[in-house]
């Protein structure tokens, strides 16, 4: 694992309905990650976080809530990110909502021949303006970063697509509207939902993902949301759905990442410290960070 890493945050709720994610990089800060990786013998610069604009009063743009500021955010989010991997450290990106994958997608692809993407969410994060319910953005990065979506979302960062939907991953899927269903078949994109990880178990699981994203892309980014996790264990996210991964899965897959090292970018997402109980979610996503990156009980 690279032992240089950036710490980058994103108070971004713009994505979604529910306040309070803005606050998740700072709380994931006072839980102690800094702290938690230097000890792992790493070196750690925080770069702050991003600003965000705010929102504007006009209506929405054609079905996507907040979507000028959304598209700012992630462009400064994009240059960031692109800076950090240019100079050769671990973007290491802390949300915020999902919508600030688009940002930290743009950023890193540039760098990669045949980027690879986990995307350990209890969503697919493949809807558009067209098959949204909400409309929330937060809830179409995935898609966007394939090339599909809104103009000011698909060409940030000024390429696209972002990735190829045979180097994704999606673990732990339990709630899929109709038009990601139909996404995922439509371009084979390979899925373990909570059905998969229940008959095959999380060892089997993560080896399979590894040996898939081994085979084919030189660099893998794990864009993890912290309602992929049960709800009993990560309370405090906007969008949580019961029968999730558990902590203990959870850790399992971080730890097998970290053997297998693959993984040259992160991000830990949707903590809303509002519905959270005692920082327990953001102290959560750094027990996880800290196996990601190698932190062993002996």
């Amino acid at each position: 694992m690279n032992k240089y890493i950036s710490l980058i945050g994103v108070p971004m709720d713009l994505g979604q309905n529910r306040r309070g994610v803005d606050m998740g990089p700072s709380a994931i800060r006072y839980a102690g990650v800094m702290d938690r990786l230097e000890k792992l013998n790493y070196m750690i610069e925080d770069l702050g976080d991003i600003d965000i604009p705010n929102p504007g009063n006009r209506p929405d743009d054609k079905g996507l809530k907040n979507l000028d500021e959304v598209s700012e955010g992630n462009i400064r989010l994009t240059k960031v990110v692109d800076e950090t991997a240019a100079r050769g450290h671990f973007p290491l990106v802390l949300g915020g909502d999902h919508s600030i994958a688009i940002g930290t997608l743009a950023g890193i692809a540039k760098h990669a021949e045949n980027l690879g993407v986990i995307w350990y969410d209890a969503h697919g994060d493949l809807n558009t303006g067209e098959t949204s319910p909400s409309g929330n953005i937060h809830g179409m990065p995935l898609a966007v970063s394939l090339g599909i979506g809104n103009e000011k979302l698909t060409q940030i960062g000024k390429y696209a697509p972002k990735i190829r939907p045979e180097n994704i991953v999606i673990v732990g899927a339990r709630s899929l509207d109709e038009g990601e269903k139909k996404l995922i078949k439509d371009k084979g994109i390979k899925v373990y939902t909570m059905h998969e990880v229940d008959r095959l178990g999380m060892t089997q699981v993560m080896n399979d993902t590894i040996e898939y994203l081994k085979e084919r892309t030189d660099q893998v980014h794990l864009s993890l949301d912290l309602d992929g996790l049960d709800p009993q264990d990560a309370p405090g996210v906007g969008t949580p759905v019961v029968g999730g991964l558990s902590f203990r899965e959870s850790h399992l897959a971080m730890e097998m990442l970290s053997e297998a090292n693959i993984i040259t970018s992160a991000e830990f997402v949707e903590v809303n410290p509002i519905l959270d109980e005692k920082n327990k979610t953001a102290s959560v996503a750094v027990d996880l960070m800290g196996s990601l990156f190698g932190e062993k009980l002996l």
